[in-house]
């Protein structure tokens, strides 16, 4: 039941981030486009409150209900960078405005990556405190394993994922 939530928040996400743009430089709404996209950390509390419902309601903890504090972590975290990049691509796509981004390499690519790291930094720690969360109000056993197992997971995924990052501020890439 919890990957509907999920899929819903994400379709949710998405939905709210194209109307933002439409009112913005469809409609010329750009007062309102800025409330709709303030409001899509609301679907993040909404995917909090139907996750711990489930949860309450005797739902055994799968992958699935760790996977959303993961979202809760990466849209909190990248938020505004998902939007930046949707309005980068609605400029270029849409209203034929917009420039390709720009590739880069050496010192730059080093300093985005990094910056990309202290990102997933932050996403991983509201994650794993929202894990750990219902990992402390459930109690750690076997209906709640799994959240612990995505927790474990996703601290391996950002130890690799810090390695790659700093590698390109040791090893920075050369242009072609």
């Amino acid at each position: 039941m919890i990957i509907y939530f999920i899929i819903g928040a994400e379709i949710a996400f998405w939905l709210l981030i194209i109307a933002g743009l439409v009112l913005r430089y469809i409609l010329k709404l750009r007062r309102i486009s800025i409330w709709v996209f303030a409001a899509t950390p609301l679907i993040d509390l909404v995917l909090i409150v139907l996750t711990a419902l489930d949860l309450k309601n005797g739902a055994t903890a799968n992958t699935f209900h760790g996977l959303s504090a993961i979202y809760i972590g990466v849209s909190i975290a990248y938020g505004k960078q998902m939007i930046d990049w949707a309005d980068q691509q609605f400029k270029r796509f849409i209203l034929k405005t917009g420039e390709r981004p720009k590739k880069l390499y050496g010192k730059e690519k080093g300093k985005r990556e990094a910056l990309g790291f202290v990102k997933h930094i932050i996403a991983y720690v509201i994650g794993a405190l929202i894990i750990w969360g219902m990992l402390l109000i459930l109690g750690k056993d076997e209906q709640t394993i799994a959240l612990y197992q995505v927790w474990k997971l996703w601290s391996v995924v950002l130890v690799i994922d810090g390695l790659i990052s700093i590698s390109y501020v040791f090893f920075p890439t050369k242009k072609k």
